[in-house]
C-alpha cells in the first residue's frame, strides 16, 4: 500500500478545515481524466467527463460530473477510511430507504452489481444526483440552521403525496413534479427500524454508540485504543482521566435508559447541508437526504442528538470567543416536527438530554485517529482531541451546556406530541 499523501493542493482548491477558515484539503481533487475512468466501468450515456462542481468537505474527495446527458455524483475515499465492504453496508441502508419511500441517493451499479471501483489504494462511489436545492452547501461543520423553520422540516416533511425520485448528492436542481413531501429524521428512522443489517465495527471516521451503551465505558475506549492508528496517539494522552471527569457522569445518567430505547440505523451526521431542499425560501421542506457516511445501528435518541449536536450550538465560536451560543428555537422546532411524525416516548426524550454531551464521542476518538494515522496530521489530531472529544463535553458543565440540558429535560417532562 502507498503512502496516504499530504496537503492536496490542487490549482487552488480550498476545502473546509477544523475551525473557519479554507485550508489545503486532504486529498487530491477529482480531476476529469480520473472521473472519466470510473465512469467508464458504469452503464452511462457516452460523453466527456465535466466536473462542474467540488465539495468543499476535507475528509474525502467528491465532484458533481457530466457525462453526456448524465450528471452523477463521484466520492473517492483512501482505503484506509473506507473499504468496499463498508461503502457497501452504507449502499444496502439506502436502497432500503429508497425502497420505502425515503429520498436518498439512488446509488449506480456496474454490469456485475457491484457499486464500488478500485484503483490503487482508492475507492470510488457513483450516486445519481440529488433532488433539490442544496442550500447549504458551502456550509461548514456545525453551521446553524438559517431559519428554525427548516429545523422543523429537517425533524419531519411537511408535504404531502407519493414521494418523488430520489437522487443523489448533487446539487442545485428543483425537484421534478409537484407535491413531493421532503424526507426528514423521523421518516428515515421509521424506515431504517426494518433495516437489519448489524452494527458497523469500529474504524475511522465512522460513528457509532458503542461506548455510551457499555457497561464499562472506559473498558470500551480501552478496546478502541488498541487499534493500531489511534494507540500511539492516546498512548500520550491522560483520556482516562479525561472521560472519568467529562463523559462518564453523562454516561452514567443514559444507562437506566437503555433498555426502553430500540435500535435501529440513524443517519449518524444530521444537518443542514446534509439535506437538499424544495426552495430557497424560509419555509422550504426538506427534498432529499444525502451522505450516509457516519450511518450506523444506534437508536432515535442518539441520532436526535447528533442533530442537536450538529446544528444547534455554535462550536466554530467556542475557540474564538470561549463561548458558543445556542439555537434554541431550532432545538425546539427540529423536536416538534420530528414528533409531528415519529412520537417519542419519555424515555426517548430523557435520553436526548444524557446523550448531548456525549453522543460524539465514537466518532470524536475515530477523527483522532484519521489524523493521527491516515493524514498524519499532529495538530489537527490534537484539535479533535483538545477541542471536540474534551471540549465538547465540557462545555455542557459550564452554563450554557447546563440550560441546553436543563431545557431538554423540561422537554422531556410533557406528554409525548400527538401526530
Amino acid at each position: 500500500m502507498t503512502t496516504p499523501p499530504g496537503p492536496a493542493g490542487g490549482a487552488g482548491f480550498l476545502a473546509h478545515g477544523m475551525g473557519k477558515a479554507l485550508v489545503e484539503p486532504d486529498w487530491p481533487p477529482l480531476t476529469a481524466e480520473e472521473v472519466s475512468a470510473v465512469l467508464s466501468r458504469y452503464r452511462l450515456p457516452g460523453g466527456t467527463a465535466v466536473v462542474r462542481w467540488r465539495s468543499p468537505r476535507p475528509m474525502s474527495a467528491a465532484a458533481l460530473v457530466r457525462c453526456g446527458a448524465a450528471e452523477v455524483f463521484v466520492k473517492r475515499h483512501h482505503v484506509l477510511v473506507r473499504t468496499a465492504g463498508q461503502l457497501a453496508a452504507e449502499h444496502a441502508l439506502a436502497g432500503h430507504l429508497r425502497a420505502l419511500g425515503v429520498a436518498v441517493p439512488a446509488v449506480l451499479c456496474q454490469a456485475d452489481g457491484t457499486t464500488t471501483v478500485a484503483s490503487g489504494d482508492y475507492r470510488y462511489e457513483v450516486h445519481a444526483r440529488a433532488e433539490g436545492i442544496d442550500l447549504y452547501r458551502d456550509a461548514l461543520s456545525w453551521s446553524p440552521f438559517t431559519h428554525a423553520a427548516h429545523a422543523r422540516a429537517a425533524g419531519a416533511a411537511r408535504g404531502a403525496g407519493a414521494p418523488g425520485p430520489p437522487g443523489g448528492a448533487g446539487r442545485g436542481r428543483p425537484p421534478r413534479g409537484g407535491g413531493t413531501p421532503g424526507a426528514a429524521l423521523a421518516r428515515f428512522h421509521r424506515a431504517s427500524e426494518s433495516f437489519g443489517l448489524p452494527e458497523r465495527p469500529p474504524g475511522v471516521l465512522i460513528s457509532s454508540c458503542a461506548v455510551v451503551t457499555a457497561a464499562d465505558p472506559l473498558a470500551a475506549v480501552a478496546r478502541l485504543a488498541a487499534r493500531p492508528g489511534l494507540a500511539g496517539y492516546l498512548g500520550k494522552r491522560r483520556w482516562r482521566d479525561d472521560l472519568t471527569r467529562y463523559h462518564l457522569p453523562a454516561i452514567r445518567e443514559i444507562a437506566p435508559l437503555l433498555p426502553r430505547l430500540r435500535r435501529l440505523w440513524g443517519h449518524g451526521d444530521w444537518h443542514p447541508s446534509n439535506l437538499t431542499w424544495t426552495a430557497a425560501s424560509p419555509g422550504a421542506d426538506v427534498a432529499a437526504v444525502i451522505d450516509l457516511g457516519l450511518a450506523n445501528r444506534t437508536f432515535a435518541a442518539h441520532d436526535l442528538a447528533v442533530a442537536i449536536e450538529r446544528s444547534a450550538v455554535g462550536w466554530l465560536d467556542l475557540a474564538d470567543a470561549g463561548q458558543a451560543g445556542v439555537d434554541v428555537p431550532a432545538v425546539d422546532a427540529l423536536l416538534d416536527g420530528y414528533q409531528e411524525v415519529r412520537p417519542l416516548g419519555r424515555a426517548e426524550l430523557g435520553a436526548i438530554a444524557a446523550l448531548l454531551p456525549v453522543v460524539h464521542v465514537e466518532y470524536a476518538l475515530s477523527e483522532v485517529e484519521y489524523f493521527a494515522s491516515v493524514v498524519r496530521s499532529p495538530e489537527n489530531a490534537d484539535l479533535a482531541y483538545d477541542g471536540y472529544l474534551v471540549g465538547h463535553a465540557r462545555w455542557f458543565t459550564g452554563p450554557d451546556g447546563l440550560a441546553l440540558l436543563g431545557h431538554l429535560r423540561q422537554r422531556a417532562g410533557r406528554p409525548p406530541a400527538v401526530p
